[in-house]
């Protein structure tokens, strides 16, 4: 059964703009937000913090005209400068907790990789949290072995906020995910690879009521 979760948190996309060349980038982002993509993480560690704030602020302008929450990556800075919906924490950030005594209005993901990480996050405040890497994925090499459904479903048991399942997700996986009591989905490749992003976006919707 699947615990309440907004409408929009239900596909969170992350970016990987070295998937695509320099122009193309910004005319990707724009086609999965007219598609149907309405909660968006901007994570581009490798960005010197002048050009991070750079990008962000275009794709505020894009998320804003689509209606998407944008989620800026560990920096809270940016997010707050571009006026964002909200950031996304890593285990290593600042607590949940510093952010909404500091910027209440932001709303805060937090990455996991554990159990106790993840109630770390909700007792600190945190609205959501991803939990990786479920299944075999390069992306996630460094957080060690998939964690498994069982895992997943452990964690879900345990927190009252949502919890995505992030780390190899792909559209055949989802019904599995969810049945392990995933709120939602979080990824990466599968939708910035597929070659019908239009498509692939409306399957992942499918899985919750197309919305």
């Amino acid at each position: 059964m699947l615990k309440p979760v907004p409408k929009w948190l239900r596909v969170y996309l992350i970016s990987d703009r070295k998937l695509f060349s320099p122009d193309a980038f910004l005319l990707k982002v724009e086609a999965v937000l007219k598609a149907g993509i309405r909660s968006f993480q901007l994570r581009e560690k490798d960005l010197a913090s002048r050009d991070l704030l750079e990008l962000a602020r275009k794709v505020k302008g894009l998320t804003h005209k689509y209606g998407t929450r944008l989620f800026i990556n560990d920096r809270i800075d940016i997010a707050h400068m571009v006026s964002a919906e909200g950031v996304h924490l890593t285990e290593s950030s600042v607590g949940a907790r510093e952010v909404k005594n500091h910027f209440p209005k932001l709303l805060v993901g937090v990455s996991t990789h554990s159990l106790d990480r993840a109630k770390e996050a909700e007792e600190e405040g945190a609205d959501f949290v991803t939990f990786s890497p479920i299944y075999e994925t390069a992306s996630k090499k460094e957080y060690g072995p998939p964690q498994g459904l069982e895992s997943l479903e452990e964690v879900a048991e345990a927190l009252n906020i949502p919890v995505l399942a992030l780390g190899g997700i792909k559209i055949g996986r989802v019904p599995e995910v969810l049945k392990a009591g995933a709120s939602g989905v979080a990824l990466i490749s599968d939708i910035w690879n597929s070659s019908n992003i239009e498509h692939t976006i409306l399957e992942y919707k499918a899985f919750f009521g197309g919305e």
